[in-house]
């Protein structure tokens, strides 16, 4: 039943074998360079947009439960390691990116609620998401896609309870600080949805996000190819293969200046997995890019002071990569 649902529903096994029987009925050859790259942009696209729509409507949905501010008052209820655990489960039904997270993470910072669970929330938002198992097992199976998505919520109850115990409120831009917000914004009432306005909410935000990632997909996807069939496999292992022991750290360093969302990155990542890249490598790089684009950073900027802003990047990289070597060292018994 697993397999069934990994190959043939997430991973859309059946519509790989129906492009291919299309394409070889129009008279080109899926065995050379080209026409593998064709089967491999028009397969990954239509999968992923697919899985995208999908996705993101079922999540905006159960999103209309948990606004910013119900999560803000749910949060409030709670204080030190409960509440870091607490604001980093949320976070996994938010955005599904760091620069759509970042807003709410300064709401939640104006409203007073407590450093550590703050930034739980900012971490586990854009790295871990309910749509991060899916797409995730559609390429490399559920104990994968369950097992990252344990272990970056971990990654956001430390990273946060470290921030809070070493007391860095003091390097939070004061105007973000509770009662010193100059927006002039008023108590926020908690909206509240009939049925067919959760549909609407959700239907909406489908289309928004599909509108703001669409394109990332489609560089992501031309990029996937030309991994997939241009680049030789061993020029990859010997940059990003289990022999060079530095690859987890090229991978998070490399994906950090870049932006996209978990969609966009998914056909890089399935083109190297097929290249015989680590998992463990794979996964940093998408952690990376969802988690600490330069684009975010910028945005946090204007929230942070520079030394809490770099003590924020250095615990999330330091995270990423002792969880990528922990993939790639029991990647066998994931799989």
């Amino acid at each position: 039943m697993f397999s069934f649902i990994e190959e043939q529903i997430l991973g859309m096994k059946w519509l790989s074998v129906l492009i291919e029987n299309m394409l070889s009925l129009m008279g080109l050859d899926i065995k050379t360079k080209i026409g593998e790259s064709i089967h491999f942009f028009i397969y990954d696209t239509i999968k992923i947009m697919l899985l995208l729509c999908v996705l993101v409507f079922s999540i905006s949905y159960i999103q209309s439960y948990f606004p910013p501010e119900r999560t803000k008052k749910i949060l409030s209820r709670f204080k030190g390691l409960v509440a870091n655990t607490i604001s980093a489960i949320l976070g996994t039904i938010t955005p599904f990116c760091s620069c759509s997270s970042i807003p709410i993470f300064i709401g939640f910072t104006n409203a007073g609620l407590s450093i550590g669970s703050t930034f739980s929330f900012l971490i586990s938002s854009p790295l871990v998401d309910l749509g991060s198992i899916i797409l995730l097992a559609s390429i490399f199976g559920f104990k994968i896609a369950i097992t990252y998505v344990i272990l970056g919520v971990i990654l956001a109850i430390i990273g946060g309870f470290i921030i809070e115990k070493f007391k860095l409120e003091k390097y939070i831009q004061k105007d973000m600080l509770k009662g010193n917000c100059s927006c002039g914004c008023k108590k926020e009432e908690i909206p509240t949805y009939t049925k067919k306005q959760r549909v609407i909410y959700a239907k909406n935000e489908m289309i928004a996000t599909f509108k703001s990632v669409y394109l990332y997909i489609l560089v992501g996807v031309l990029i996937g190819a030309f991994i997939h069939n241009y680049i030789p496999e061993d020029v990859i292992q010997k940059i990003l293969g289990e022999e060079n022991i530095f690859s987890v750290v090229i991978a998070t360093i490399v994906g950090i200046p870049m932006y996209a969302s978990t969609f966009g990155t998914l056909p890089i990542a399935e083109a190297l997995y097929d290249k015989g890249v680590g998992i463990g490598t794979i996964l940093s790089f998408i952690m990376s890019i969802t988690a600490l684009s330069l684009p975010s950073m910028i945005m946090l900027k204007r929230v942070l002071k520079t030394k809490l802003l770099f003590i924020f990047i250095g615990i999330v990289t330091f995270g990423i990569i002792i969880i990528g070597y922990l993939f790639n060292i029991f990647e066998k018994f994931l799989i």
